[in-house]
């Protein structure tokens, strides 16, 4: 195994919902849900996505004990391509409807971290590192697709 693929990018992302998850207001984004998962997962670069309950996706994942809020975890070979899923076509036709389902941010609301290959990280573990980048910014432990740094065998 090369020093890169001994390394994988782990990311989490969540959002506050302005409805519950079961309303006419959210009906477009869980009509979506299943479709643009299912690009996430024959994308190229694609490990794995935290799944939960019976939905087959993390809906019933909760952060910060808060009830309001969505995760979206997964686990990508590299930021590149993360990258090119997230601002693919598919994602991008979700993400511009986005404010009419989710609270504009005020903090982070995405981490990225590098973890072993075969890693799956936990919610804990995202909260965690989503924390540390609202507290330090950017830095090797937690940060964005704008402000990357290198796997640990890269130096």
């Amino acid at each position: 195994m090369t020093d890169s693929a001994a390394y994988q990018l782990a990311q989490i992302n969540i959002a506050r919902m302005l409805a519950p998850l079961d309303s006419p207001q959210l009906a477009g984004f869980v009509a979506a849900l299943e479709p643009v998962n299912a690009v996430a997962d024959r994308a190229d670069g694609f490990v794995w996505r935290l799944v939960e309950g019976d939905g087959g996706d993390a809906t019933t994942a909760r952060i910060y004990g808060d009830d309001w809020l969505l995760v979206n975890m997964s686990v990508w070979r590299d930021p590149d391509a993360l990258h090119a899923y997230v601002y693919g076509e598919d994602h991008r036709a979700v993400m511009k409807r986005r404010r009419a389902w989710f609270e504009k941010p005020v903090d982070a609301m995405t981490a990225l971290w590098w973890v072993p290959a075969g890693h799956r990280p936990t919610v804990a573990e995202a909260e965690e590192r989503l924390t540390l980048l609202r507290l330090k910014g950017p830095t090797a432990d937690a940060f964005t697709l704008r402000d990357r740094f290198p796997h640990p065998a890269a130096g």
